[in-house]
């Protein structure tokens, strides 16, 4: 009677963590802005702005870019990503390759709220350049002007950081900024933990930007740090001209890239990291 009485409350216990891990995920899903899974298309799966992707011969003429990829040196890998395909970058010599942020990003110039999910998959002290490497920079801009951005360092070995820039007139009008300017706005990881035989997950999370920002960077669900001591950094944009800019001088793999309109919790993140077929496990 006792034994049985166990496995009736092992039972309800196990019931209720399965109802509030599937509560959780569809929250998740409900916040999604924009997610592009890479399998057998760059389209993405789902946008609340524009879906396509987009080729220029350099960001100075992103207004005559193409839809579609038009550089042999970015391609659509097959089996090779977390779950079915991912995007590669061969060579670090690219094209600029971008969505477009406009309501993809849910960007406001009052408060800015959300996270940017991807996986990677690369040796950064084997198969970068040696020069500083941006897998993803999200900004109207460049990188160091009203910009979010995830970069590998020059140094040896490599480090991984998240940069949060406001507007440049803000922080670095006259290009003098020291040391300290810079270490504010940065998570630094060091040596950046990634392999060429393993996906490492990423989430840029950010709150309140335009009033109390706060951002966060985890890899594989784990918190490695966070910026809050910018608080008089606006990041303004002209929103239509927003990029999701992808691939800067990077070489590797990339992967489930997804937006949130909401800055994750730690748990959910973990969630997220857990998913065991990625986001499409949201979205069935």
């Amino acid at each position: 009677m006792k034994a049985t009485k166990q496995l009736s409350l092992l039972s309800i216990l196990i019931m209720l963590i399965s109802i509030h891990a599937f509560s959780q995920q569809k929250q998740l899903k409900d916040h999604i802005l924009f997610y592009s899974s890479f399998d057998g298309k760059t389209t993405a799966d789902l946008a609340f702005g524009d879906a396509h992707i987009y080729t220029a011969k350099n960001y100075k003429e992103a207004a005559n870019a193409k839809k579609g990829l038009h550089d042999a040196n970015v391609v659509l890998a097959k089996d090779k990503g977390l779950k079915g395909d991912a995007i590669h970058f061969k060579e670090s010599k690219t094209s600029a390759v971008f969505y477009k942020a406009y309501k993809n990003v849910g960007y406001s110039n009052t408060s800015w709220s959300g996270t940017v999910s991807f996986w990677l998959r690369l040796d950064p002290n084997k198969e970068l350049p040696p020069h500083y490497c941006d897998p993803i920079v999200v900004t109207d801009s460049q990188w160091n002007d009203a910009a979010l951005w995830i970069d590998f360092t020059d140094h040896k070995p490599r480090q991984f950081r998240y940069g949060a820039m406001g507007d440049k007139a803000a922080w670095n009008a006259n290009d003098d900024a020291s040391d300290a300017d810079w270490i504010k706005r940065t998570v630094v990881v060091n040596p950046a933990p990634f392999k060429s035989d393993s996906w490492t997950h990423v989430a840029m999370v950010f709150s309140e930007v335009n009033s109390k920002p706060t951002f966060k960077l985890y890899l594989n669900g784990v918190l490695q740090g966070t910026i809050d001591d910018v608080k008089n950094n606006p990041f303004t944009w002209e929103a239509q001209k927003g990029k999701i800019m992808l691939g800067l001088g990077y070489i590797g793999f990339m992967d489930e890239l997804v937006i949130f309109d909401k800055p994750l919790t730690s748990k959910e993140v973990s969630t997220l990291f857990t998913l065991k077929n990625g986001l499409k496990t949201l979205l069935n």
